[in-house]
């Protein structure tokens, strides 16, 4: 099993910033990528941004382009999320995921998630 806790979450003002991380523990060998999804209260959980764990690859949803840099550091198996330039539409619950490459298919694991709220 995988367990991911995230952390740094919190309140901030419009154009603030915060950073996100996400420690992975337990069977951290051939992952895939790890990324961030986010869910906003009545809306479903979206995709935020990813990278590989191979090469550091990164892509990012069209929202966040430009404010967010999601960063790894392999050897403390913690993946990253450096928000700037925050708007109250990115208030939401953000998740941290983890995918392991595991028999020719991608098994994904999840964090509990982490507040995140910008106030106007």
């Amino acid at each position: 099993q995988v367990q991911l806790v995230e952390s740094g979450g919190g309140l901030v003002q419009a154009g603030g910033s915060l950073r996100l991380s996400c420690a992975a523990s337990g069977r951290t060998f051939s992952v895939y990528d790890m990324g961030w999804y986010r869910q906003a209260p009545g809306k479903e959980r979206e995709f935020v941004a990813t990278i590989k764990w191979s090469g550091g690859s990164t892509y990012y949803a069209d929202s966040v382009k430009g404010r967010f840099t999601i960063s790894r550091d392999n050897a403390k198996n913690t993946v990253y999320l450096q928000m700037n330039s925050l708007k109250p539409e990115d208030t939401a619950i953000y998740y941290c995921k983890l995918s392991r490459a595991m028999g020719g298919e991608f098994v994904p694991y999840w964090g509990q998630g982490t507040q995140v709220t910008v106030s106007s």
